[in-house]
């Protein structure tokens, strides 16, 4: 058996991994499992109770949850079943983009998770004219509920489901994903089931997961990484849990899983607790948890190991890393990272640790991995986002005397279009198929696709020198000091950044200081706080070319979050907002 639409996943891992546990997730204080078969069974109730409500082929329904979760993937799966398309929208997208998205993709039902994103929806429920009906996966008095959605199957239903999945071609449209974007309005993905399941099988070769694995999900399904990795899990036949971002490292413990996918944010959040830890205890401990780490940030493989090096890694292991793994479960095996870019030197540092990390690059229009870092011996080069994988072809676009130019890509993984949108489609396709991912690029050991910048970011000084933003503020994010930034010298004569210190520890930076703590606000302008960062930049300027230094910086006290605009729900940073934003504190580096 095979599986061409993405609804033949669960019967195919039915058909050659029965699990006792397919899908579960973490309902406090208990974990909920559901087996295959219970899977597929929910899958037909949720056919049978759109179809009793008329739901028509190509009708759309969205979906705005605040965690992955089994019901996610019963509605899912049950909709394609029936010819209906789901359309995912990040829980934390503001009022106005929800409305646009609703109106746009002429939503007839909406599934929430809770009170809070049912009253979000419920406000605006008079100007979505198509809408029909709100359900809630949580229990709300007078709301209508899962139990209302999901109805056993008759005679006649099964029918009908039969027919229908016969009758849906793999061409067909299978979702549509709303990009967040960093400006304008939001643009829908259109991705049919050939896109994702050719995406599911070139990924499957790739990972060394199968069904005698358990992983565990906490980023969004709204997001088409998690979303698709979850997929491939289904595919394997791996077990997956579902748990929430705050009740993640309880999770590790609890499901001790074998794989996970993160933002590199977490990695970083992960690498400063360790530091935060050595520092408490202090003396030997600290010395050798920095020399560890140390050792960790030269691994470049085991291929590349000398006997010195061997020697030292064990030992470190013992002292060190083994510890690290048993936070994590005691089982795991590796992390794929996505969604930013990962530093260079954390990649280095887990791997050595015996926790593979592996960084892959895609874009929703893209189904969307495009680039993947391999697990096997010699497929991996930290600082870059890996090899194509198998059916996607990658050109740089009039690449210029450094060979970087824009990526491009072809592949049966490239979206429908853009929906609604057939002029922007054009655009961003040309006749050939080539897709233009608006990313800056270039292949390095011959095979290794290397991100350096966004097309639109890029910018030139006054001074007529090209800046890319993005590779300057990697570089100050492997400052512990620094938790965001941004560069800015569009049309100025240097280059200049804003800059959020990681607080808790410039807090206890100033403990360790004899300088007085009062609040971020008087921190961020304190003058031996300004220099102790001016030390920091000074460091990370000694790594840039001439042109890239940072000569002035501003320091931010209040963070940048998703929920006050300055990331997008996929936590790329809207760099119109916070130019607007901090107008002011700019125009002043400048004077």
């Amino acid at each position: 058996m095979d599986f061409r639409r993405l609804f033949d996943l669960l019967l195919y891992q039915q058909a050659k991994y029965p699990q006792k546990v397919a899908l579960a997730f973490k309902q406090e204080p208990a974990w909920k499992r559901f087996s295959t078969e219970e899977c597929i069974n929910e899958v037909n109730r949720v056919s049978a109770g759109f179809l009793k409500k008329g739901l028509q082929r190509g009708d759309t329904v969205a979906i705005l949850t605040d965690q992955g979760s089994p019901y996610w993937n019963f509605l899912d799966f049950g909709l394609q079943q029936i010819g209906g398309v789901l359309v995912p929208i990040h829980a934390t997208s503001q009022s106005s983009e929800i409305e646009y998205i609703l109106n746009d993709a002429a939503i007839k039902y909406c599934v929430v998770s809770n009170r809070e994103l049912y009253q979000k929806i419920k406000e605006l429920e008079a100007n979505i004219p198509s809408l029909k009906q709100i359900f809630s996966l949580e229990k709300i008095v007078n709301v209508p509920q899962w139990k209302d959605l999901s109805i056993e199957p008759d005679t006649k239903s099964f029918e009908t489901i039969k027919a229908i999945k016969t009758a849906t071609h793999e061409d067909d449209l299978a979702t549509i994903i709303y990009t967040s974007g960093t400006t304008g309005k939001p643009k829908g993905v259109m991705l049919s089931h050939k896109n994702i399941v050719c995406n599911i099988k070139s990924t499957i070769s790739l990972i060394p997961i199968n069904c005698d694995k358990r992983t565990l999900s906490f980023l969004p399904l709204s997001h088409v990484f998690e979303r698709m990795v979850v997929y491939t899990y289904i595919a394997i036949g791996a077990s997956v849990h579902y748990t929430k971002t705050e009740l993640f490292m309880d999770s590790l413990r609890e499901v001790r899983p074998h794989y996970f996918t993160a933002v590199p944010r977490l990695l970083e959040k992960v690498y400063d607790a360790i530091l935060d830890k050595g520092e408490k205890k202090g003396g030997l401990h600290q010395k050798v948890l920095l020399w560890a780490i140390r050792l960790g940030e030269r691994y470049k493989g085991k291929k590349h190991w000398s006997i010195g090096y061997f020697l030292k890694v064990n030992i470190a292991d013992f002292l060190v890393y083994r510890h690290w793994r048993k936070v994590m479960g005691g089982r795991i095996e590796g992390i794929a990272v996505g969604a930013a870019a990962l530093q260079p030197n954390l990649g280095r540092l887990f791997s050595a640790a015996g926790i593979d990390v592996r960084e892959g690059y895609g874009l929703t229009e893209t189904s969307p991995v495009l680039a993947f870092n391999r697990f096997e011996p010699g497929g991996v080069r930290f600082g870059t986002v890996g090899i194509p994988i198998p059916g996607v072809e990658i050109k740089i676009y009039e690449p210029d005397e450094n060979q970087e130019g824009e990526i491009w890509a072809k592949g049966p993984n490239v979206m429908l279009g853009y929906y609604n949108l057939p002029e922007e489609t054009a655009k961003v396709i040309d006749e050939q198929g080539w897709f233009k991912t608006g990313d800056v690029g270039k292949i390095v050991h011959k095979r290794f696709l290397q991100i350096t910048g966004r097309r639109k970011d890029i910018f030139k000084t006054s001074s007529g020198k090209y800046i890319a933003p993005h590779l300057i503020e990697q570089e100050l994010h492997t400052s512990t000091f620094i938790t965001e930034c941004m560069i800015i010298g569009f049309n100025k004569p240097y280059v200049t950044a804003l800059i959020v210190p990681e607080f808790n520890r410039l807090k206890k930076w100033c403990d360790q200081n004899d300088v007085h703590w009062t609040s971020e606000q008087f921190m961020a302008i304190h003058p031996k706080v300004i220099e102790f960062m001016q030390v920091e930049v000074e460091n990370i300027n000694e790594r840039l070319k001439t042109n890239e230094k940072i000569r002035k910086f501003h320091l931010c006290y209040q963070p940048w979050t998703i929920a006050t605009g300055e990331y997008t729900p996929t936590l790329k940073l809207k760099r119109p907002i916070i130019l607007e934003k901090y107008h002011k504190q700019i125009s002043a580096l400048y004077e």
